[in-house]
């Protein structure tokens, strides 16, 4: 019979790595688009450019996954995202999907 040193080291083996989740901001009709391109780069830490590229994606397919992060980075993000926007007065949205 094993140790219980054996069984620990077996059983942590076992863990496996966090599910990751999309984070994804939503279109509207009300939200400045560069008030979009701001939350990009201050939230989620993208170039001008890139932030510009993911706004014009919101806007032109309704959506656009703006990064990937592990469960609760992910919901801290969109917590972030929902408060600047009550801020500033706009409806912009950020949900979270299984990746």
């Amino acid at each position: 019979m094993g140790t219980s040193y054996e069984y620990a080291v077996r059983k942590k083996a076992k863990l496996k790595e966090p599910s990751d989740f999309k984070v994804i901001l939503l279109n509207d009709d009300y939200t400045a688009m560069e008030f979009v391109v701001e939350v990009i780069i201050r939230v989620f830490h993208k170039s001008a450019e890139k932030a510009e590229a993911l706004m014009l994606d919101v806007h032109n397919k309704g959506r656009a996954v703006v990064g990937i992060y592990t469960y609760d980075i992910a919901e801290t993000k969109i917590f972030e995202v929902n408060r600047l926007a009550a801020e500033n007065n706009f409806p912009l949205k950020c949900i979270m999907e299984k990746a």
